[in-house]
């Protein structure tokens, strides 16, 4: 059951948030953006990285699910292969993938100049959303230099909502974005954090549900003159989630699989037009690029991941909601606007008390 307090969203499902309640809260992870808002121009990039050392020969354990693959992200097929992130994670529209991508080589090259002739070739790992209702992305606006910048803006204390990658994005016909949230769980007798960072751009309006409040019913009948909200699911969402528990990739693979849970308990059902992918990364340990063998450190038993499987729906959710609510209303392209969750509905409070639950 949700609380809400102040100006704060409310709290979904019973596991405590971390110190911040985002994804930060993993020890080492940090999140970057660069934000483009100039007339039709309404994108930008958000950068996560799990550690601040050289990836490249650092690498984290990681895995990815592609639960609907309407998408055109670079980097998950070797991803899948080897199991380990060697770039940070790199969040734009659709077609600023190869920028990015392009941007990441670079970047690794320039601190390990044998990329590609004495050493291996590094793999990018860049994800999409389609931002174009309110972006201009025939534009080609982001480029190498706003990759760079997000990776040098990297903080634990971030912003959400419509910045970074998140600008031109909109869910549920309102204005989406970055959402972020995290969890702590105990399991095996120890304690972990889960955190979740999403770029939501899906969903129609009489979708939408918060803490299993139909909530998106009541939006759309007010807006009952509003031909978008009977057009067809063609959103995305990029779901990302860090924890500090001792997992390999094909752990965390099971755990990126519950991002999707959270994500349907928002009332998505992965439409035909959807590109709907999660990925899981810990910062429990790293695997050196050169070493001969990687001494693991103990992995959790399969039988201690329910609290994990848990936190990473809760923290979905969660940040999804977060994403709705951080977001201010954007006019952008040929003078769309989304506008906010929360200016579209002022009464947010009493509707979440006083709705139907699913």
């Amino acid at each position: 059951m949700s609380t809400h307090r102040g100006d704060a969203a409310p709290h979904i499902g019973t596991l405590a948030s971390g110190a911040t309640g985002t994804i930060a809260d993993v020890s080492g992870v940090r999140v970057g953006h660069c934000t483009l808002d100039a007339g039709d121009v309404q994108t930008g990039v958000t950068v996560v990285m799990p550690h601040a050392r050289d990836l490249f020969r650092e690498k984290v354990p990681a895995s990815a699910c592609v639960i609907n693959g309407f998408g055109k992200s670079i980097g998950l097929m070797q991803l899948e292969e080897l199991g380990v992130l060697e770039t940070p994670i790199a969040l734009t529209n659709t077609f600023g993938v190869g920028a990015l991508a392009q941007a990441q080589i670079r970047a690794a090259i320039a601190a390990n100049p044998q990329i590609g002739r004495g050493l291996p070739t590094v793999n990018p790992l860049v994800f999409e959303c389609n931002d174009g209702y309110l972006n201009d992305i025939q534009a080609l606006a982001v480029t190498e230099e706003h990759y760079l910048a997000a990776c040098s803006a990297v903080s634990a204390d971030f912003a959400r909502g419509s910045i970074g990658a998140g600008r031109g994005m909109s869910s549920f016909d309102l204005k989406g974005g970055i959402g972020t949230a995290s969890r702590a769980v105990r399991t095996a007798g120890t304690q972990y954090t889960v955190g979740a960072l999403v770029l939501a751009n899906f969903g129609r309006l009489p979708m939408l549900t918060i803490d299993g409040v139909s909530l998106g019913r009541e939006l759309a009948a007010r807006a009952a003159s509003s031909r978008a909200t009977q057009e067809p699911e063609k959103g995305s969402i990029i779901m990302l989630i860090a924890t500090d528990a001792p997992l390999d990739s094909r752990q965390l693979r099971r755990v990126s699989m519950r991002a999707a849970a959270g994500l349907a308990r928002t009332g998505s059902v992965y439409g035909h037009g959807s590109g709907d992918i999660s990925m899981a990364f810990s910062t429990a340990y790293t695997m050196a690029h050169d070493a001969p063998i990687h001494a693991l450190p103990p992995l959790l038993a399969d039988s201690q991941l329910d609290p994990l499987f848990q936190a990473s729906a809760d923290c979905v959710e969660q940040a999804i909601l977060d994403a709705l609510w951080r977001a201010s209303t954007v006019q952008g392209r040929d003078g769309h606007v989304r506008q906010a969750l929360r200016e579209a509905a002022p009464d947010f409070a009493n509707l979440l008390e006083g709705g139907a639950r699913t």
